[in-house]
């Protein structure tokens, strides 16, 4: 026993080894590289965000666009350096980003952003506030004028997003602030809640006041009466070392300023959501009738998506599995060889499986920043389980009179391992690697909402433009792809475990 224990302790200082490549830091822009826009995971945000990087790349700079980043996520990013500038709005600022600090102004914003070290542009001309909204011949019918008016109605089914239902100036200040009777409001998707509203199945939602659906399904948006809401001016925020490092930028920025009305927003929004036009191909129209610039929009094939998509997945989930099986299988025989730590190991690594996915991601961006580093240690942490029980498993079940065997051999606590133990338990661990490896095909689409991109990234853009072939466009390939990997993992065990072990 004292030498599987130390043969274990081995095992405990590769692990520790291994861990760093899950923290390696995700670094800052350099003068090197390109400079990096983001945007927040709406329609509007990422328009903006596409017209911030035509107009760059007009003026002759190598631009990247981020897009589709959480709402958490993206001024995180950029006070990391991991993107350069986004689009973001004052009301959000105050009441969100700093809601601890209880800006009274929007005056009050640039001091605190210096602190983080960023700036922010004047406004693009328009403001895109909260409202509550319903369909106007309900409204009409009820004489639901003002916000007010709701707290005659307290059988009304209200639904929001889950932003504004935790936000600082959402759902539980606005609840107070009117004496609201509604209490259990249900969360969902933005867009996916003007759908429940055509289908009845929710009687208010909160809008964005430039929706362009707030046209398309007949709205309403309810007279804010008692002035909750602050004011949502469009800025631009950035880092402070911008200009410094892409000279003459911060001048082509400034000139978006004052040049984009609230109208003007809400036909840019409708040819995304209506008349499904690329949100590229929405802010080239927007330079041309603005500044008369042409842009030349391309668009990949559905073939080149489909494989740029595909690249994406597979690194994900290819380099979390290989992290993660090469910790999991080590975790397992320690769990085996030292019961005691063994019981630690499998609750920890039952726990981790436990977190949900969102939050786990969550939890990583500060930490790593955006993109895949975070979703590759979500995927990491999610595929322990199945591979250390699994691997405990199979060799908690071999039978002692093996490794008595063995001992009467002379062979060493690691030649029994290797050459005994690992065999004889090797269909249970495939089984396991193989689990992990599926499940990790579905759980990496969510890294699109940290813009690791991957099949997640279709099926966001379907959900947020209501549109099911480009849900589909994610979806079917994620399934084919768990199809491919079981069929794989079912070949390889032909080559890996022991014929007369196999299932």
């Amino acid at each position: 026993m004292n030498s599987h224990c130390h043969s274990a302790m081995r095992f405990v200082i590769c692990v520790i080894a291994l861990l760093p490549l899950l923290n390696s830091p995700v670094h800052a822009q350099t003068d090197d590289g390109p400079l990096v826009v983001g945007s927040k995971s709406f329609t509007e945000a990422i328009i903006l965000g596409e017209v911030a990087t035509l107009l760059l790349r007009e003026r002759g700079f190598e631009v990247r666009h981020e897009r589709a980043l959480g709402d958490a996520s993206t001024y995180q990013a950029l006070v990391r350096g991991n993107i350069d500038l986004y689009v973001e709005y004052t009301g959000t600022i105050r009441q969100s980003i700093f809601h601890g600090k209880n800006l009274k102004a929007d005056e009050e914003i640039p001091a605190a952003l210096e602190e983080d070290g960023i700036s922010m542009t004047d406004s693009l001309g328009f403001e895109n506030s909260f409202a509550l909204g319903m369909k106007a011949d309900e409204a009409e019918a009820l004489k639901i004028k003002t916000i007010s008016d709701l707290r005659r109605h307290p059988a009304l089914k209200f639904g929001f997003t889950e932003s504004f239902l935790n936000r600082g100036d959402g759902w539980p200040g606005l609840q107070r602030h009117y004496q609201l009777p509604q209490s259990n409001p249900r969360g969902m998707a933005h867009d996916l809640a003007y759908v429940a509203l055509e289908n009845e199945d929710l009687d208010v939602v909160d809008l964005y006041t430039t929706d362009a659906e707030i046209v398309k399904f007949d709205l309403v948006s309810l007279e804010d009466d008692q002035n909750y809401f602050p004011q949502y001016e469009a800025v631009i925020l950035y880092r402070n070392d911008l200009e410094e490092r892409y000279p003459g930028s911060l001048e082509v920025l400034q000139k978006l300023t004052g040049t984009i009305d609230s109208q003007m927003m809400q036909q840019l929004n409708a040819l995304v959501k209506i008349e499904k036009e690329s949100d590229r191909q929405a802010a080239a129209s927007f330079l041309k009738s603005t500044f008369d610039i042409e842009v030349e929009v391309s668009q990949r094939t559905l073939w080149g998506q489909l494989w740029l998509r595909t690249k994406e997945h597979l690194f994900l989930v290819g380099v979390a599995m290989l992290l993660g099986t090469l910790v999991a299988i080590p975790l397992g025989i320690l769990a085996d060889w030292m019961p005691r730590l063994g019981k630690v190991i499998l609750a920890t690594v039952s726990i981790l499986q436990t977190v949900p996915a969102l939050a786990l991601l969550a939890l990583m961006v500060p930490l790593l920043g955006i993109n895949s580093p975070p979703a590759i240690a979500a995927l990491f942490c999610y595929s322990m389980l199945p591979i250390v029980r699994n691997t405990h498993a199979g060799l908690a079940g071999i039978s002692p009179a093996y490794q008595e065997s063995a001992e009467v051999l002379g062979l060493s606590p690691w030649q029994q391992l290797l050459k005994i133990e690992l065999p004889l338990a090797s269909p249970l661990i495939m089984a396991g690697i193989k689990t992990s490896t599926v499940l990790s095909i579905g759980f990496a689409t969510l890294g699109a909402f940290i813009g690791a991109g991957g099949y997640g990234e279709p099926i966001l853009t379907g959900i947020r433009l209501q549109d099911t072939y480009q849900i589909l466009q994610g979806a079917i390939p994620a399934a084919l792809m768990a199809i491919g990997a079981e069929l794989l993992f079912d070949a390889a065990e032909g080559y890996i475990v022991p014929k007369g072990l196999r299932l």
